[in-house]
This record gives structure tokens, sequence and C-alpha cells, in this order.
């Protein structure tokens, strides 16, 4: 069982961060290929917020590309409106949202279309840009967190474009305008390379460390236990597939999972079934076994998601299941276990 409420400091910066967080993906319409739209609408983002505060949710994380805006406007729909000083807020810089119409004034209108365009910029002005812009769609005049957002493409750029702009973050910590950086990223060996390069408090390191995909443990979050930083997982789920119905279509790092992950995600659920242990609440729990990481960020899309990420991380999960799955191979034998 772990404490959903639970607050954790990050280091010295005077941040502090609940075990579960909000990840705000989800909080914004989505336009896909058919003209399908998914993700929360307007009104139950807004609901999903209000319901996550009232459960004892004090961490948020957002960022500018999630629905091109939206789910930073959702979020200063609702925050501002709550006590500053008792939330934890992060969002991203690296993406500069460019209006569709630069003569349109409300290009976030409640229709959750949106009318930007996304462009990757780590420049050191985008840096400040990007995080003027999120100010202004959250409403608030100070965010908690900033991290450096990675790009879908990261073969693309290269370690001195994020070096340029983690200088602008340490730039913006030193002036006290934000109090923690740090990264945001699919992809833990970037992020190692720059942790030994610059002093990050706080990492998010979304599908490489999960109940699924414990690549980033040997090396990475030794590094991060050595430099002082500390973790927050996104995307325990592994984009859901750790979420959903196993005999349905499901998804690995945002396309269809490939047969062999179909198969060990059958195993972990097999491995938990026999200890009437839900798939989902081992894999919400499991990277807290670590002792660098402090939050866990889920995303949800419905008041009833977030509700089961609060019951599933409240859960009670036998020792001999982590056991177990170390014993089948499903996890190394030296990863630590809550």
């Amino acid at each position: 069982m772990i404490d959903p409420f639970e607050k954790v400091s990050i280091g010295h910066t005077g941040v502090e961060v609940t075990r579960l967080g909000l990840g705000g993906a989800p909080l914004s319409d989505r336009v896909l290929a058919g003209g399908k739209i998914k993700g929360s609408g307007y009104k139950e983002a807004l609901v999903l917020i209000r319901r996550a505060w009232e459960l004892g949710v004090r961490y948020f994380d957002t960022a500018p590309m999630y629905g091109s805006g939206c789910s930073e406007v959702r979020f200063g729909r609702v925050l501002p409106d709550v006590p500053r000083d008792s939330f934890a807020l992060s969002t991203k810089a690296g993406r500069l949202l460019i209006p569709e119409n630069p003569d349109d004034l409300e290009p976030y209108s409640e229709d959750g279309i949106p009318h930007y365009r996304c462009d990757f910029d780590l420049s050191a002005a985008s840096i400040r840009k990007s995080l003027a812009a999120s100010l202004e769609r959250l409403r608030l005049a100070a965010v908690d967190i900033l991290f450096i957002h990675d790009t879908v493409a990261p073969d693309q750029h290269s370690d001195e474009e994020f070096a340029t702009a983690l200088e602008e973050a340490v730039r913006l910590r030193s002036e006290g305008v934000v109090k923690a950086i740090g990264l945001g990223m699919n992809e833990w060996e970037r992020s190692g390379r720059l942790i030994k390069r610059f002093t990050l408090d706080f990492v998010l390191l979304a599908g490489r460390y999960t109940l699924l995909d414990q690549s980033a443990h040997s090396e990475f979050l030794s590094l991060c236990i050595e430099r002082g930083v500390q973790l927050v997982i996104g995307g325990p789920f592994n984009s859901g597939i750790l979420a959903r119905d196993l005999d349905e279509p499901v998804t690995y790092d945002y396309v269809p999972a490939p047969a062999e992950i179909v198969s060990k995600a059958k195993r972990l659920h097999a491995v938990c079934k026999r200890y009437e242990v839900d798939l989902r609440a081992a894999a919400l729990q499991f990277p807290f076994g670590h002792p660098a990481v402090i939050s866990t960020i889920p995303g949800a899309g419905t008041v009833a998601e977030l509700e089961d990420n609060v019951r599933l991380m409240q859960a009670d999960i036998p020792a001999d299941l982590w056991k177990e799955l170390q014993t089948e191979g499903l996890l190394p034998a030296h990863a630590p276990t809550p």
C-alpha cells in the first residue's frame, strides 16, 4: 500500500508533491486521424480536476503540447481558485505554441479544438517565452517545477540543444521564477548524460521504469541516487497496456503493442491474478520500491479513472507477489520492490 496523498519534498527546493499526482495529458481534446477526438471534454476536465483536489491530490502536471494548450487552460480554470501554497504544479518548455490564426483572440475556446500548432524550440528565448505563455494559460503567477520537454524524434536533436534549454532553466531557478527544474523524458539515456552536467532537482521519466519495462533501472536510477535527483514516474501503465483488457488490441509507447510485449503483460497479469491483485495496482505501486522515486502521475480521462487510481495505490500487495515476479524473470532479481 502506498499513501497516495503523502507529501514528499523535492530536495531543498521547498516544493512538496503528493505520491499520486494528476497527469494532464488526457485533460484535453485531441484531433486524431479520421477526425475523432479523444480526451476529456472541457466541462468534464474541470470536474475531474476539482475532484482530484477534493480527494487530496496536491501535485498537478501539464505541458503546452497537451492538447495544444488545452490542458493548461483547463487547469487554469480550477487551480487559481484554491490556495496557491497548497499544491505543486509542473509544466514543460521546449515547444512553442504558434497561433494558426494570428488574429484569433480566443484560440482556447471551449470547443476543445486546438487552434495552435506546436513547434519544437529549445533556444533560451523560447524557454522564457514558453513559460510566460504557460502562466497566461494557467492564470497563475508562477509554477513550481519546470521540465525541459523531450521531442517525439529524439535523434533529430542534440544534447547541446537540450543543454542550452537547461542553462536557461538554471537561470530561471536562480532568479526565483521557478523553484525546481528538470527534464521530462520518454528516454533515460539523454537524461543520464545531462544530469551529469547540470544540478537538477526532479526528472519526469515516462515509461522506462514500470512493471513492464525496467530498462532505466541499473544505470539511470543508480545515477539519480548518486546525483541526488528525485524522480516522478509518468506513463506507469505504459500508455495503456497495463490498464486494459489484454485480449483486445492494446498500445505500448502509444503504438500497437508488439506480440512479445502483450505476452509479457499477460504473464504479469497471471501472477497478479493468483494473488488476487489488480494488475493496475501492481503497476502503480512497483516504482515506489526504488528510493529515487517519490511520485507518479498517471493520466485520468474520467473521474472514475481518477478514483480508481487512488484505490489502486491503497491496495495491499503481498510481498510474495513481488518475489514470484522476480522468480519468473518478469522483474530483475535486484530490483527493489515496495
